[in-house]
C-alpha cells in the first residue's frame, strides 16, 4: 500500500475508479436502449445446430468468481490497478458503443438466467439484450492480456475466457459471431488502454 503515498499514483487510481463508474452507467444506459430497441432474432451456424444446455450457474457465478479474482488481483498487485481499471473502463465503454449499434434479439430458444441476488444487483450484466460483443468472453481475455507475464494469471484468464466462450454458446446466449468478435475487439481495446 505504499503506493497510495504517492499522489500521482494515487490520483491515477481514483482517476480509473471514477472512469469504471461512469463506464458501469453508460452500460446500462446502453443496455436499456438495446432492450427497447430489440429486433427480431437471426440464424445461426453454431446455436442452430446444437440444443440449448442449462449453463445460468456457470455463467452467473462463474462471472462472479472473475469480478472476485479481479478484484484481489487489484488489492494485491496494487501496481497494475490503475492500467486494470482504465482498461475494464475502456472495454466497458467501447462494449456499451456497440450495444447502441446492434440490437438484435437473443436466439429464440436460449438457457433461462434465474433470479438471484448477484442477478438482480446488475441485470444489465446479466438479464439484458446486450449481446454484441460478449463480455463474458472478452473481459477475461483482456485480462490475460494486462497479466501475459505471469503465466499462471495468463492461463487462468484464457481458461475463464475459453469457458465462458463454451458457455454462452451452449446456453444460446450469445450467437456466435458475439463470441468470435469478442477476441479481435478486445485484442483493440488494449492495444488502445497501452
Amino acid at each position: 500500500m505504499h503506493h497510495l503515498k504517492d499522489k500521482r499514483f494515487a490520483g491515477s487510481v481514483l482517476l480509473g475508479s471514477f472512469f469504471l463508474f461512469a463506464a458501469i452507467l453508460i452500460n446500462s444506459y446502453a443496455v436499456s436502449y438495446a432492450n427497447r430497441s430489440v429486433s427480431n432474432s437471426v440464424t445461426d451456424i453454431v446455436l442452430s445446430n446444437t440444443r440449448v444446455y442449462d449453463v445460468d450457474g456457470i455463467f452467473v457465478y462463474g462471472a462472479t468468481l472473475l469480478v472476485l479474482i479481479i478484484i484481489i488481483l487489484c488489492l494485491t498487485r496494487f501496481e497494475r490497478t490503475p492500467f486494470v481499471l482504465k482498461s475494464i473502463s475502456l472495454f466497458v465503454v467501447i462494449r456499451s458503443f456497440f450495444l447502441s449499434l446492434t440490437h438484435i434479439s437473443p436466439f429464440p430458444e436460449h438457457a433461462a438466467v434465474s433470479t438471484n441476488l448477484i442477478t438482480s444487483l446488475f441485470p444489465s450484466i446479466f438479464k439484458g439484450d446486450d449481446l454484441f460483443f460478449s463480455g463474458h468472453a472478452g473481459l477475461p481475455f483482456l485480462l490475460a492480456l494486462i497479466f501475459w507475464d505471469n503465466a499462471m494469471l495468463r492461463t487462468v484468464f484464457l481458461s475463464f475466457s475459453v469457458v465462458f466462450s463454451i458457455v454462452v454458446l451452449l446456453g444460446h446466449l450469445h450467437y456466435s459471431i458475439d463470441v468470435a468478435a469478442a477476441f479481435f475487439i478486445t485484442f483493440t481495446i488494449f492495444t488502445i488502454a497501452k
